[in-house]
This record gives structure tokens, sequence and C-alpha cells, in this order.
């Protein structure tokens, strides 16, 4: 089979990859949908993120889907034909961070197309692969495509955990990639009474408003309009940080009410932060990083309707083109999510 392998910045490649069978508890999967993520990027980009660096030969993706082709032994609830989500995320299930319920920060996680240990975690962008039936979420009813959302969505949804509840309150979301438009979605179906939507790139703000924002604000044309909102202390109760950028959470910040909930979601960097109006405004900041038992709720109200991703996916690009897909992928003033056809 073939596989889409990074070796340094802007060197990726199909290559012939070995095919395995599956074990115990296990399946093997013929991908269908592969969706290029921002951390995909920044391998194919720059060839790593922050210390994050590529040191050999890794097969990029996470947020893929597919159909069952076989069956290990022990194997329960999964047939040849099944359309399943594949959940990137295999934490040990041993360390302390597991065993207290945090298996996002599992000591040992095996992360789908991640250069973080050594030897790299292989990803899923490629014509098959055997996962455990664990990972795998049936996706009846939903395309290929919308499947291989659950992985951002989940992302989304745990943000929303973190942000606590969201019933009737004001919320902001800076930066309206795929991540942002996902937590205006999610924002809407927690509840939440105003969504404001910002960021650079009108094309990214007409996804948010179709998503549910009930105003988008495109800073870069208007860069007072946001300000507006600091008047009285502040007006949001809640903010979904999606940018990574200093700028984006620094003036969001003004916008926030005393005892306002900050999640930050990107991760552009390290950043420089007013901590005294953090203090005087007795904000939260709180982190959100992957997710776990969201995956299977992701699929869940995607199969039930209760959210749509179809709008988002703007691009399939057939395997044959993936690099193209790459590329595409970059330019947010084109593409929101572009995913890949392996069928």
């Amino acid at each position: 089979m073939r596989a889409l392998v990074i070796h340094a910045p802007k060197d990726l490649r199909t290559e012939e990859w070995k095919e395995e069978a599956p074990g115990e508890g296990q399946v093997m999967i013929r991908m269908e949908a592969g969706g290029v993520c921002g951390s995909d990027l920044h391998y194919y980009n720059h060839g790593g993120f922050g210390p994050v660096r590529i040191k050999e030969p890794m097969v990029l993706g996470h947020e893929v889907s597919g159909r069952v082709a076989e069956v290990g032994p022990g194997v329960t609830g999964l047939a040849p034909g099944d359309l399943v989500a594949i959940n990137p995320s295999r934490p040990c299930g041993t360390c302390a961070y597991c065993l207290e319920g945090a298996p996002n920060h599992c000591l040992n996680m095996r992360f789908y197309g991640s250069a973080m240990p050594f030897p790299h975690i292989q990803g899923a962008f490629r014509q098959a692969m055997v996962a455990d039936v664990s990972q795998c979420v049936k996706a009846d009813g939903l395309s290929a495509g919308e499947a291989a959302m659950a992985e951002p969505l989940s992302v989304a949804l745990h943000a929303t955990r973190r942000a606590g509840a969201l019933f009737g309150k004001r919320v902001l979301v800076t930066g309206c990639g795929p991540i942002g438009v996902l937590a205006v979605l999610s924002a809407r179906r927690a509840g939440a009474a105003e969504i404001v939507a910002t960021d650079l790139e009108s094309k990214a703000l007409s996804h948010a408003a179709e998503a549910g924002a009930d105003r988008t604000i495109n800073v870069a044309e208007e860069p007072e309009t946001l300000s507006a909102y600091a008047a009285g202390k502040g007006h949001f109760d809640v903010l979904y940080e999606a940018s990574g950028a200093q700028p984006a959470l620094v003036s969001a910040l003004a916008a926030m009410r005393p005892r306002g909930v900050v999640v930050q979601l990107g991760m552009g960097g390290d950043m420089t932060l007013p901590m005294m109006q953090i203090t005087g405004k007795e904000l939260e900041l709180r982190g959100s990083f992957r997710f776990h038992e969201e995956f299977e709720l992701a699929v869940e109200l995607m199969s039930k309707g209760l959210i749509n991703v179809k709008p988002l996916i703007t691009h399939t690009i057939d395997f044959d083109h993936a690099i193209d897909a790459f590329e595409l992928a970059g330019d947010r003033s084109q593409a929101l999510k572009t995913q890949i056809a392996f069928a």
C-alpha cells in the first residue's frame, strides 16, 4: 500500500508502506477520508513546531475515517464494510494521569502522526491501517468526510467542557479556522446566548456566520470594533481563543467581563500577557489540550444531526494529488477544511 511520508520541510512523498494484519482486538481498515490539520501543515511547511522536530521519516495524518476490511480475533460490534471514525489518541491506560481520569495527558501517549516522541508515532495518511477496536466508532449515516471530522470536533467539544456551563452566556471566539468554527457550533449546542467571532480573513468569518455566530468582526478591516465591547469592564463571559496569536488574546481580554473564563485552544507559541488585567478582572485562564471521551460524543452529535460539519469541508482532493491538498489547506483565503480522499 501507499502512505504520505514527511522527510523534511516541503519534502512530502508518497511511498510504499508495509501492510499489517489485525491481531487480537484489532481491525484492519481501508482508509476513505483524511483531513489536513494545522499540525500536519507545521510538519509540512516547517518540519515541526516549537521544539518538536522531524527526526525520521513519518507518516502524517490523524483526522481519518475508513471502512473495516478485516476483523481480528475477539472483535465484536464491528464487521467488514462498517464505516468508522478512528480516534487517533491512544493513551496507555496505566500511568498516573490515565488512572486519575486525565488520559489526554497520558505519560505514554501514542497519538497518530506525532514527532513528539522518538521513534515517532506513525500517522494515518495511508491506504490501509490496523487499529485497536477501542479506537473505532461506527459512523452510521455519515459520509466518510463527516466521520473524519470527529477528531477536530472532539477538540472543540473538550474546550467546551473546559469552559464550563455556557447556557445563556455571551461567548467570543477569536480565530475562525476549523477549530474556531467548530467552537461556534459547540458553544451554540451548549446553549450560548450570544456568539461573536473574530478573524483576519473574511472567508473564514463567513464560515463562522454560517455556523451560527451572531456577529463576525474582521479585525484587520475593523480594528476598533471589538474595543467597543470593553465598555463597563467588558461584555463576554467566555472566550475561545483559537488563533494562537498574542494580539488576538490580548485584545480579547479587554472585552471580557470580570470573572470570565478564557479557554486557550490555539497553539501558536508562547505569549506575553497583561497579567495585571487578568488579575484585576479575576479572569480564569484555562488550557485545553486534545480530548478523550468527547470523540464518541462527536460522532453521536453528527449522526443525530445536532451538529452539521458538512459546510466546513470546503475541498476534497484525491490521494494521488495529496501534495496539492497540503498547499491548498495552507491557503486560508480559499480553504477551511481540506480533506484527502483515499478510496
